[in-house]
């Protein structure tokens, strides 16, 4: 384990497609008790209409990543969702988090989640979810984005990521925004105060 990580802290939110993660990201950025700073993943697909590199993603060629993976540049990368693309989290991204004087905020996938706790056992792991599978498919369906394969093979993917939950020290359901939020918001606060006690 590289020394300069054992005194940094991490967040890492992971929770199947559908659980809310990008919209509690955004609401922790601006209410979180301490500084949090997001950390931008790196992928291999192409980029998006909109979206912007070094603040959606780095997007990187496939034989980059894979050269960095070698170099060990990367805390956590995983092929995700079967789609033949990877994602990963750059050590660097940890640096610039602390260098702001805050905490990295990792938004992964539970592959690369498991790969963080097991590294870093001091991290803050939070796995988020709704109450039933039905709510879940409501929400993939309501964004209009996906094909029905799709759909169909995250709803599979979210089926084994939910049996993953117990791997983190924090579950929250997000079935109510504000209360989610309230509830992470807390987890950070007490997490922050028992590093000082």
């Amino acid at each position: 384990m590289p020394g300069d990580f054992e005194d940094m802290q991490f967040v890492v939110l992971s929770g199947p497609s559908g659980s809310g993660k990008t919209t509690i990201v955004e609401r922790l950025l601006a209410e979180s008790p301490v500084k949090l700073v997001k950390s931008v993943s790196a992928t291999t697909r192409p980029a998006r209409k909109n979206e912007v590199e070094g603040v959606n993603y780095y997007f990187l060629t496939p034989d980059e990543f894979a050269a960095r993976r070698t170099r060990g540049e990367f805390l956590e990368s995983a092929e995700v969702h079967g789609t033949g693309n990877w994602y990963g989290t750059l050590q660097s991204e940890i640096a610039r988090a602390q260098r702001e004087g805050g905490w990295a905020l990792l938004e992964i996938d539970v592959q690369g989640g498991r790969q963080i706790i097991e590294r870093f056992p001091q991290a803050l792991s939070i796995f988020l979810q709704t109450s039933s599978e039905t709510e879940y498919e409501r929400r993939l369906r309501g964004r209009g984005t996906e094909a029905e394969e799709i759909i169909q093979r995250r709803l599979a993917n979210a089926r084994n990521e939910l049996s993953q939950a117990r791997k983190y020290r924090f579950q929250v359901v997000n079935d109510d925004l504000d209360q989610a939020v309230r509830e992470i918001v807390h987890i950070i606060s007490n997490w922050e105060a028992q590093r000082h006690a």
